[in-house]
């Protein structure tokens, strides 16, 4: 009996597909995978959050993308965070459209289909882009936003506002902070 092997996608046919595609699909090692449309509760926290970054970065040399920008990582996944942000000048590789290569914070609004993989492979893949000091999840279940800033030794830090918190949220890699009120 024959093994049933699952065709392996190239780069280049990922990146041909996904010009056409309706939808965008992430890529890795061969195989793609499509992305799910948001919740409205999903939509209004990324649109608020990048709002707010947006208005506290005016003036200053760095970028808000919000999920149209497809990043690649070292470790080879492509994909669309719901926010990412460059400070500096941007890297793009040669991809029509283009892939962004060196953002410095990467925001994920976690929805309970995405939070295992946005917490757990997705942040493996994310820390393999030496320029990234910042990985933020925003639940948006209850309101929690979480930080981990990458230390001078490598190491990340986790910060973490919830509930009834005031504090801002410090994203130190681009010098500025968030409030649970800015993101809810």
């Amino acid at each position: 009996m024959a093994a049933n092997h699952k065709a392996k996608w190239t780069i280049e046919a990922y990146l041909d597909h996904e010009r056409e595609s309706d939808i965008r699909h992430e890529y890795y090692l061969g195989e793609i995978f499509a992305m799910a449309g948001a919740e409205p509760v999903h939509v209004d926290i990324r649109s608020n959050t990048q709002t707010a970054l947006m208005n506290k970065l005016k003036g200053k040399p760095c970028k808000v993308h919000d999920t149209d920008m497809r990043v690649k990582t070292a470790t080879g996944l492509y994909t669309y965070p719901d926010i990412s942000v460059v400070c500096g000048e941007r890297r793009f590789n040669t991809d029509k459209p283009k892939t962004l290569l060196n953002p410095m914070v990467i925001i994920e609004v976690l929805s309970p289909s995405t939070e295992n993989y946005d917490r757990g492979d997705k942040f493996h893949h994310y820390a393999s882009i030496s320029e990234l000091r910042a990985y933020v999840l925003i639940d948006s279940q209850r309101r929690r936003i979480e930080c981990f800033s990458r230390q001078e030794d490598g190491a990340w830090r986790i910060d973490l506002n919830a509930d009834d918190d005031t504090r801002p949220l410090e994203l130190q890699a681009i010098g500025c902070a968030l409030t649970l009120a800015e993101v809810y």
